[in-house]
């Protein structure tokens, strides 16, 4: 099949390294895959207006930033525009939006283009996007696929949404990985820095300092994209990486005795399968598909309280080795389960079905 990836601004989120990677193994199977995106939109008007009369210009446009497009075997075309029209993209027998405003383009778009497939990766009905817009992209009449049980029930339930397709994500299992290990001496706690809201981090803070007021001992390593927040500080006594290499990422995950994962809401969070890959276990909320990963031999499932958290580290601290090394391997089995290859089987099972059902492309 003729495959085009459509995308907003492209960057290296996790959602963005899901794309690549299926595009590569669809590319691999000897599908004529490309992705589309387009570049970062200017400052708003207002902020342009105040920017001039300030004496400081016009703010130019941002530039392209890296992300896991980048360095692949798929060609990836970044237009000079803030959306995406039929007459910038090759006919194909698929074309795939990747973004709810993506979809809003690809609705557009001539039966020419592909047989309309809505990749799902989270559940974007967010305070902070045009609600009605995205209700509305959630009833369009095309193919959708998506990547948890949670997001599936949210479309049935709140957009009538049938027939969606289940494709749950993987990760790199030759990338995350790590040798079995024993427990440390000192038991060492890892999150992802965020400050997105509906991440949470605040819980995972808070739970660190109330463990490190009962066992002094208690070390914690954390790392992001992003320089800390002063409304979001970390402890002085915990370790931050800023923007670590990929190829460091397991090493920092193995470090880690349990990882912490407090999302209020996610539409997977693949920090739950890069942690447990490595042989960490994973303390959770019910967000995203940490229901689906975490069955209380590889990890706990928790309410999204402080106290909980805090409890739950301190029976990690108290476990024995043998006991943790088995939380560790069951960890490692659970992200075993969970590969490219079969995930790529059910994408390309999904797309195919999609470019069938559409009828014939004029």
């Amino acid at each position: 099949m003729k495959i085009t990836f459509l995308h907003p601004p492209v960057n290296l989120s996790g959602g963005v390294r899901v794309v690549a990677t299926h595009a590569e193994g669809l590319a691999a199977r000897g599908h004529a895959v490309r992705h589309v995106s387009v570049t970062p939109p200017r400052a708003p008007l207002r902020r342009q207006i105040k920017s001039v009369l300030r004496g400081r210009g016009v703010i130019p446009r941002p530039s392209v930033r890296a992300s896991h497009l980048d360095d692949t075997n798929v060609p990836h075309v970044i237009l000079p525009t803030p959306t995406i029209a039929a007459d910038q993209l090759p006919d194909a027998d698929v074309v795939v939006a990747t973004w709810w405003e993506t979809a809003e383009w690809m609705a557009a778009l001539p039966a020419s283009k592909g047989a309309k497939v809505h990749l799902i990766q989270d559940y974007e009905m967010f305070d902070h996007l045009p609600q009605d817009r995205v209700d509305a992209v959630y009833r369009l009449p095309v193919h959708r696929v998506v990547v948890s049980d949670y997001i599936q029930r949210m479309l049935e339930q709140h957009h009538g949404a049938t027939g969606v397709d289940l494709v749950p994500n993987a990760v790199d299992l030759d990338h995350f990985t790590a040798p079995p290990r024993a427990k440390s001496d000192t038991l060492c706690v890892g999150v992802v820095y965020t400050e997105r809201p509906r991440k949470n981090l605040a819980l995972a803070i808070a739970a660190l300092e109330v463990v490190k007021a009962r066992l002094p001992h208690l070390r914690a390593v954390v790392f992001g994209t992003q320089e800390i927040a002063d409304f979001l500080p970390l402890p002085g006594w915990v370790v931050y990486h800023k923007d670590p290499p990929q190829r460091d990422i397991p090493g920092l995950y193995a470090c880690a005795d349990v990882w912490l994962f407090t999302s209020e809401s996610e539409g997977f969070g693949l920090p739950l399968l890069e942690a447990m890959a490595c042989r960490t276990p994973v303390l959770a909320t019910d967000a995203g598909a940490a229901p689906d990963l975490v069955d209380g031999s590889n990890g706990e499932l928790l309410p999204a309280e402080v106290t909980a958290f805090a409890d739950a580290l301190e029976r990690f601290d108290a476990l024995p080795d043998a006991v943790w090394r088995v939380y560790s391997q069951a960890a490692h089995q659970t992200a075993h389960r969970y590969t490219w290859d079969m995930a790529f089987d059910l994408m390309e099972q999904s797309l195919t079905r999609a470019s069938a059902q559409s009828g014939p492309r004029r």
